[in-house]
């Protein structure tokens, strides 16, 4: 906010005075608050410090250890320079006790070498400094009006974060207080160099203030949280010490955030947003990116060098379950479960939901972790924190890396949506405990199978859409109790009669006999074909 000792020395009106730093030149880039004539030498205690003094020297001692004492004192109260005119008391050059006293201390020793009317250069500096704060203030006010309408709006936090990267021009990273990143913004660097070791890195930063700047790692860093809960860390990434300006920005920033995540309370956290950004681009990437990679990692969840496993959870929609939690809810609450289960058993697991039909996960293991009992434990633990809440919990094919995660991840899906439609209860399932069914579902998409449902099935569809029947359902249940009449008709819960009456309203329209194993087969394959694919 306050102009350099550097940039007060291009003014016009101390260039005419011919300065020439001679001492302490190191502190050229301290600001200026204030500027001050004195022509005492026992001036530092009326001194607030920052301030540049101006004096002709004419009440300055010649003794050395005078001279040592009063550049002493002025460095102990935080002057930004001094400014001695060559005229009155010395005409050639400075005392070199001075000299060496104000590089010692890094103090910025300037002579004029031509007579200088220092009310001018006090009424020129103090007007920059004035004009400085003032436009402080209006920066100040513009990012308060900024971030006022960001909350109110209810912006997510990745908006809130390309907002603060376009004022301070900086990256900006939102993370867990367990250093995990939840969002960022590169500023338009490289944002795999951003993320690299970002929880070593972070882990090694700690401030004992709620918004503090660490040197070392050029961190600016704020605490988010409201209510006394605090959940997460705003770091902007700049080299040099911040201006005041950032310091209100990263701090409007984290309110912002606090705020979004109060009102959120319906929605997913913002760890599950960050997980499912990394999963739903896993699934899209045949090949996944070294930013991808690099942000998985800084969210604790490495995926070069380990075992990686699919896994899809979802839920049994029955009558008992569904009026209770709705759909979105409940998936949250299997995502949370899940998250949980990870933490108990400490494994790293990205885990949210992808759309309305379930949750993904894909567990990151070491090569010498043991899958099976590390999926048998996630497994009971999400079904013991949802008692009351069914649900079918599925893993794929354990691969080495992340350019099998995709298949990994699409593999759990199908498996899950097939035993969805099975009555084998297990504690997860695989592909090979699907069987046909798990099959079908890696088929779901194609044409071929599309076209023999539809050849074997479709009389009987347009029937049951015509007249209301439900012959495919009589088919089903006949099909389900392997060509048990009796059965199937306990089955339908309708009598013998009845029920023999629909098979062979079913034989005549599709032209087919029942008892004929070959068809009852490709009737049944046909009906696990149509559950598939609608």
């Amino acid at each position: 906010m306050y102009p350099t000792v550097a940039e007060v020395l291009k003014l016009p009106v101390l260039r005419h005075g011919r300065p020439h730093v001679v001492a302490g030149a190191s502190g050229l880039d301290a600001g200026v608050r204030w500027v001050h004539v004195a022509e005492v030498a026992d001036i530092a205690h009326l001194l607030k410090g920052g301030e540049l003094v101006l004096t002709t020297g004419i009440a300055l001692p010649d003794d050395d250890d005078a001279l040592t004492k009063y550049i002493g004192e002025l460095a102990a109260v935080g002057v930004a320079g001094l400014v001695v005119e060559l005229l009155r008391h010395w005409s050639d050059e400075l005392p070199a006790a001075l000299l060496d006293a104000a590089d010692e201390h890094g103090i910025p020793l300037v002579t004029l070498s031509r007579e200088t009317r220092f009310v001018t250069v006090t009424e020129s500096v103090n007007g920059l400094i004035v004009d400085a704060q003032v436009d402080e203030l209006r920066a100040a006010e513009q990012v308060h009006q900024t971030f006022t309408t960001l909350t109110v709006s209810g912006a997510e936090p990745d908006a809130v974060l390309r907002e603060v990267a376009r004022m301070t021009e900086q990256p900006v990273v939102l993370e867990t207080l367990s250093h995990e990143v939840l969002a960022y913004d590169a500023a338009g660097t490289d944002p795999s160099e951003l993320l690299s070791g970002w929880l070593t890195r972070s882990r090694a930063i700690q401030l004992g203030e709620r918004t503090g700047y660490h040197a070392g790692a050029g961190w600016l860093v704020t605490i988010v949280g409201a209510r006394g809960h605090d959940w997460g860390r705003l770091v902007v990434v700049c080299a040099e010490p911040p201006p005041h300006r950032h310091v209100v920005v990263a701090e409007r920033a984290a309110s912002a955030l606090a705020v979004h995540r109060l009102v959120a309370k319906d929605s997913d956290s913002l760890e599950r947003q960050a997980h499912r950004a990394v999963l739903t681009e896993l699934l899209a990437s045949p090949v996944p990116s070294a930013e991808l990679l690099a942000r998985s990692s800084a969210l604790a969840v490495p995926l070069t060098g380990r075992r990686l496993v699919g896994v899809a959870v979802r839920p049994k929609m029955t009558v008992s379950t569904q009026p209770a939690l709705s759909t979105p809810p409940l998936l949250r609450a299997f995502a949370e479960a899940a998250s949980l289960a990870a933490r108990r058993a400490r494994v790293s697991l990205l885990v949210s939901t992808i759309d309305d039909t379930g949750v993904r996960a894909l567990v990151s293991l070491s090569p010498e972790a043991n899958a099976e009992s590390v999926l048998q434990r996630l497994a009971t633990d999400i079904h013991e924190a949802r008692p009351g809440s069914a649900c079918v919990i599925a893993a794929g094919t354990i691969v080495d890396g992340p350019a099998d995660a995709r298949r990994t991840l699409v593999e759990a899906a199908q498996v899950a949506a097939a035993a969805l439609q099975g009555n084998v209860d297990r504690v997860f399932h695989r592909l090979d405990d699907v069987r046909l069914p798990g099959l079908l579902q890696l088929l779901a998409h194609d044409e071929r199978l599309e076209a023999f449902a539809a050849r074997e099935l479709g009389p009987l569809l347009v029937r049951d859409a015509t007249t209301g029947s439900r012959l495919v359902q009589a088919l089903r249940h006949y099909c389900e109790q392997g060509g048990n009449k009796s059965a199937a008709a306990a089955a339908a819960h309708i009598s013998r009669t009845a029920y023999y009456q629909q098979l062979a309203r079913i034989e005549q329209i599709l032209g087919v006999h029942l008892e004929d194993p070959a068809s009852m087969l490709s009737l049944y394959v046909a009906l696990l074909a149509h559950d598939v694919q609608n």
